[in-house]
């Protein structure tokens, strides 16, 4: 049985481009810790560390700093996992699918919110679409994200993705 996403503007955030780089390599951006760490946060954040367990109730955890160094971890469990099409995860869920607290995105309490996030690519002429698409338990979780600069960061940090992969990876 396929899971079914049905989008709610008032819940989600979500936004598509198209790269032009191979969805091959932008899969491996994601799924390899290495990969992942240097263009993950929007500089000058970085990304310092990085765990990867590439199935259904499997890690997703990330390791931010800030431009003052402070640390920020992040923990979550992917949902789906299809190679070079799909990732699934959240941070409502701990590996192995279990439940998590309510935890402050990168260390402000005014910004925890729960969430599930998607990203999908698709081959484009020689490119790749890249659709990233982030749900929200409630509308004050989803303007705060919007708040953070959700399109702003996930974009920039999609730039620094395919820059990396633009001088070889």
């Amino acid at each position: 049985m396929k899971p079914i996403y049905q989008a709610n503007s008032k819940l989600d955030l979500h936004f598509t481009r198209v790269v032009n780089v191979p969805r091959a390599l932008v899969w491996r951006a994601w799924t390899e810790p290495e990969l992942l760490k240097p263009w993950f946060c929007p500089v000058p954040w970085k990304t310092i560390d990085c765990e990867i367990d590439l199935r259904p109730g499997g890690i997703f955890r990330t390791t931010m700093q800030s431009p003052e160094g402070a640390e920020f971890p992040n923990v979550g469990c992917y949902l789906e996992v299809v190679p070079n099409e799909k990732l699934v995860w959240t941070n409502a869920l701990l590996p192995g699918f279990r439940p998590s607290n309510l935890s402050a995105t990168c260390g402000d309490s005014d910004t925890e919110f729960m969430f599930t996030a998607m990203i999908e690519l698709a081959d484009d002429g020689q490119g790749t679409r890249y659709t990233a698409t982030v749900i929200h338990a409630d509308e004050a979780g989803c303007q705060k994200h919007a708040g953070m600069g959700f399109e702003g960061g996930w974009g920039t940090a999609l730039d620094q993705l395919v820059a990396m992969i633009q001088r070889g990876i």
